[in-house]
């Protein structure tokens, strides 16, 4: 039926909706404020609800545990950032620490438990890792400092503050920060045990970087390789072995530049970059030149660079230094490496053979305490490697027939197309591989590698190399074909590399040229003719005795590491895939805008 009623009693009938202001009818106000009945109650029951953030907020330290490390870092980024809005600094500028804690823990080992020295002020640095209080008015912490640690025992009887001063200030101290301590040396004198902990009894405890991530708890460790390699700031945190290697490492170069600074040896710098990449045969790494708008090469070796120094009248050099090869990742390779080098006017490699094993013999006994340590292969092996001179010599040719059951061709044949079809059937008939290009070189080196390294478990020289192998070493001063070179050689792994050095510019020459053959043939480690190396041979350099050795194998050996990622203070890694959605800077969740100063802002 049609509604008959006037507009002016439909007017009549509307009723205000107090809320809005608006006229509308009974039905549709009730329905209204039934509405609105039912969004009152939803809203208490949600204020009434906890709020997750701001209960994790008030867990207690033990509990913290239970957060995601997510979860951590934000509660804790959001406690940092609202005590720098409230005017606390928790980074501040510095802290006057004179108390060495290795020394603090020596000195005052004999303190007797029950005893203290409150007139010996101790200051301090240190990384807690354990946290623990006992009430509200005692808290132990455990810190690390130097590679050792010791308890600090907070009271508040020893603080000078009253107990809500005393609990603000630890109630935001989390392990993995870094905190200042003043105290004094003191013995605790526990009920359940007799000999009580050496102790620094705090008087003041200062945050001096609070940490905004959870570390490691001391049950389970920090052990996943691949993020220690990533992360070492946490992994010399957590694990001694992994500090101790790298201060052993420090120990193994130390001794290196102490023996030759006795030696009387100059230590210069030669150049990282360069237009050829020259000194040892391998592939480079290539970078651009904007200005100069050329290609250059990053170093390969310092070799060529040494040796002009012993033509310019540096009788004694040696430098230790990074290199860098386009080549594989292995358990023994890193594109970026540490090497020695050493080059001695009027010395042959007879001399040379000498020093290496007193340097090597000598690094053994001055960082293992000994001339004998054990070696770990990956595949489980164990290796006892007696490092202590003389060691054995090894003659190559010779030594390659007898393995061969062949009579190889004479030494000044090396070199030719001959040489190059027989040993291609050596390789054939003792089913050995050798990754192409197959030229006399990399043959040569096949069968070494077959043959002769694979013996070499305990220090061992091999010696007087094919002359084709070695375009910077002399040529052999009774033998045709060969030349004065060895290679030191432990666990089947070369450490070191030396010649009597070439300085005849015309031989010199014609070496470069057979190298820059390889090249064409696809040799892309071969090296290229260096011009300005060879005017310098024109010149005149006298007989020299020259060598480079590898920083980190021979640490690997020393360190019983089979890797050599765990002897690199921060070794190469592949790319980190990111899993999942990338995640904000926390700086940029928390709105922190950057402080600039007049350079940046340009004022």
């Amino acid at each position: 039926m049609a509604d008959t009623s006037t507009p002016t009693e439909q007017v009549a009938n509307l009723h205000i909706d107090e809320v809005t202001g608006e006229k509308v009818s009974k039905s549709e106000l009730k329905r209204r404020e039934k509405q609105r009945q039912l969004e009152e109650k939803k809203a208490g029951k949600a204020s009434k609800a906890p709020n997750p953030l701001v209960a994790a907020q008030k867990k207690k330290p033990q509990e913290e545990i239970e957060l995601t490390p997510n979860q951590y870092h934000e509660i804790r980024s959001r406690e940092i950032r609202q005590r720098q809005l409230d005017g606390l600094n928790p980074y501040p500028h510095k802290f006057n620490v004179v108390t060495d804690l290795r020394e603090f823990l020596k000195h005052h080992a004999d303190i007797k438990t029950g005893e203290s020295r409150p007139e010996v002020e101790v200051r301090l640095g240190g990384r807690i890792f354990v946290k623990r209080a006992s009430g509200s008015k005692l808290v132990f912490y455990d810190i690390k400092d130097e590679g050792v640690s010791v308890q600090v025992l907070c009271q508040i009887q020893q603080s000078g503050e009253d107990a809500e001063a005393f609990e603000k200030m630890h109630e935001h101290i989390r392990r993995g920060d870094i905190v200042g301590i003043v105290g004094y040396p003191g013995r605790t004198a526990p009920r359940t045990r007799d000999e009580g902990e050496l102790s620094v009894f705090a008087t003041k405890l200062l945050l001096l970087a609070p940490c905004l991530h959870q570390i490691p708890s001391a049950h389970y460790g920090y052990r996943d390789p691949e993020q220690r390699y990533r992360n070492r700031f946490i992994d010399w945190s957590m694990n001694d072995k992994s500090r101790q290697i790298a201060l052993q490492r420090d120990l193994v170069i130390r001794y290196i530049r102490r023996y030759f600074w006795d030696l009387d040896f100059h230590e210069p710098e030669t150049p990282i970059l360069s237009a050829i990449a020259g000194g040892a045969t391998a592939k480079p790494f290539e970078t651009y030149h904007n200005d100069l708008k050329r290609y250059l090469f990053m170093r390969v070796a310092p070799e060529l660079y040494l040796k002009k120094m012993i033509g310019g009248g540096f009788n004694r050099v040696f430098e230790i230094g990074k290199q860098f090869r386009n080549e594989g990742i292995d358990p023994t390779h890193n594109p970026e490496f540490t090497t020695c080098e050493f080059y001695w006017a009027y010395k042959d490699y007879n001399d040379i053979m000498d020093i290496t094993e007193d340097l090597v013999s000598g690094i053994a006994k001055s960082v293992t305490g000994g001339y004998v340590t054990k070696y770990h292969t990956l595949d489980g092996q164990e290796y006892t490697i007696n490092w202590e001179k003389p060691w054995k010599r090894v003659d190559i040719i010779p030594t390659l027939e007898e393995k061969c059951g062949e009579k190889f061709p004479p030494g000044d044949q090396f070199h030719t197309s001959d040489t190059n079809a027989f040993l291609k059937r050596i390789l054939e008939k003792c089913k050995v591989e050798c990754t192409p290009p197959l030229t006399n070189t990399r043959m040569f080196d096949a069968l070494i590698g077959e043959f002769l390294e694979s013996d070499c478990i305990q220090p061992t020289f091999l010696m007087n190399h094919p002359q084709v192998m070695s375009p910077l070493a002399k040529a052999h001063r009774s033998r045709p074909g060969l030349c004065e070179r060895f290679e030191a050689f432990v666990c089947t792994k070369e450490i070191a590399n030396a010649y009597t050095e070439l300085n005849d510019p015309f031989d010199q020459r014609l070496r470069f040229e057979e190298q820059a053959l390889q090249k064409a043939q696809g040799d892309d480690e071969a090296q290229l003719i260096d011009d300005n190396f060879c005017t310098m041979l024109e010149y005149g350099m006298p007989p020299t005795g020259g060598w480079g050795m590898g920083i980190d194998r021979l640490v690997m050996f020393m360190t019983d590491n089979n890797t050599i990622k765990e002897v690199i203070l921060f070794p190469f890694m592949k790319e980190e895939t990111n899993q999942g959605k990338e995640k904000k800077p926390v700086a940029e969740e928390l709105g922190v805008e950057p402080q600039l100063t007049e350079e940046a802002t340009g004022k």
